[in-house]
């Protein structure tokens, strides 16, 4: 038996095995997204060992890949052809594929081009009683019915062992351009992307954030256009005037710098993401429509400080745990949610007790756990995780 073969056989086998004596099992790769997520829970079940690359067609823009193969192989090898994962899923580490999927993350081009599920074709899957499924295909509009191969993308691990997917990627666009825009207040940033964001402009992503790069520190908003040349650079101009007339001052980055900070957003190694203001304090993820305003959190005894991406649907800010529930209905007032992303320094798992997820309604809630049953009868896979 082929060596692929027989690990994918030792993992049917794993999961029959303990969904039989109700064993709970957590299916992990390189491990880069344990933090994300409730407390980890059950034996590991492995996925490296199956890995390695399938197939590639660059000219269909298409590749399958085995769920345990690093991401770095697989970016190196679409990089080769010219191509890329336009989400540009963050790695927090050594990322597999697999755990790419199933933690459901996007980095900063996310409201643009769309997330992983939108970029997910078909996968192979062991269920929780190791039975070998098979979900979608490798073209697009493939699916009649409920797309399954999707479902999984941010499912973290809970419905399924994901085995192989089926990824659509895309060329790398020929222009690129970084704007900093030096002095633009938050609300005035929010205002720009929200007219930019109706406008025919190849805004890629952006960052709203206190700078204390410069001297003196200053609000900043970072936009990256991509796209054909003529397009980018006719925005460059555009947006620059607009910008300036608010008497900011507007910063053409060099590539190098350009591409080196937007993967530092992406990886969370900014300043921003690495130095709280105190060891008891989490960083909380925002998830809102575009065009809420500038968070007033005057009354919630948080720091001032924000990360705006997005163009505003996604904001970070550091809170300690005990402020969930001020948090969560803040979100919820502007029609969005909050997420405990990671917990602090000083108290770890002991802060997810107030939820790393924001609650769903009893409609939701229900339906999760008719798919949950469906998938994993014995409730094996990665439990309470979510």
């Amino acid at each position: 038996m082929p060596a692929m073969q027989a690990t994918l056989q030792y993992f049917s086998e794993r999961l029959r095995s303990a969904s039989s004596n109700a064993t709970p099992v957590r299916l992990r790769g390189g491990g880069s997204k344990d933090f994300y997520g409730q407390a980890l829970q059950g034996e590991v079940l492995d996925t490296r060992a199956y890995r390695g690359i399938l197939s590639y067609e660059p000219s269909e823009l298409v590749i399958t890949v085995r769920a345990g193969t690093p991401m770095v192989d697989v970016q190196a090898a679409l990089a080769e052809k010219g191509q890329c994962l336009p989400f540009e899923p963050p790695q927090f580490g050594a990322s597999t594929v697999g755990g790419m999927v199933a933690s459901g993350l996007a980095g900063p081009a996310r409201a643009s081009v769309g997330t992983v599920r939108d970029f997910v074709l078909g996968l192979r899957m062991l269920n929780g009683q190791g039975q070998d499924l098979t979900f979608g295909g490798q073209v697009m509009k493939n699916v009649a019915g409920y797309d399954v191969s999707r479902l999984l993308a941010g499912s973290l691990g809970q419905l399924g062992l994901i085995t192989e997917v089926s990824l659509k990627v895309l060329p790398v666009a020929p222009g690129e351009a970084t704007l900093r825009c030096a002095g633009v207040a938050q609300a005035q940033a929010l205002e720009l992307l929200n007219q930019w964001g109706a406008q025919p402009l190849p805004l890629n992503a952006s960052a709203w954030v206190r700078d204390d790069s410069l001297e003196p520190a200053q609000d900043c908003l970072f936009v990256r256009l991509r796209g054909a040349v003529a397009a980018v650079e006719s925005a460059v101009l555009k947006m620059t005037a607009q910008v300036q007339a608010l008497g900011a001052r507007v910063t053409r980055l060099e590539m190098a710098q350009a591409v080196a900070d937007w993967h530092a957003s992406g990886e969370h190694t900014l300043p921003f993401f690495t130095a709280p203001a105190a060891p008891d304090l989490c960083l909380w993820r925002l998830s809102l429509p575009q065009t809420a305003p500038a968070l007033d959190m005057t009354s919630l005894d948080i720091q001032d400080r924000v990360y705006i991406e997005w163009h505003g649907a996604q904001r970070w800010l550091w809170a300690r745990a005990s402020q969930a529930g001020a948090l969560r209905a803040l979100a919820h007032k502007l029609g969005g949610h909050a997420v405990l992303f990671r917990t602090s320094r000083l108290h770890g798992d002991a802060d997810k007790a107030v939820g790393v997820f924001s609650a769903l309604d009893a409609v939701q809630q229900r339906i999760q756990d008719q798919l949950k049953k469906q998938f994993d009868p014995a409730g094996i896979l990665n439990p309470g995780r979510i």
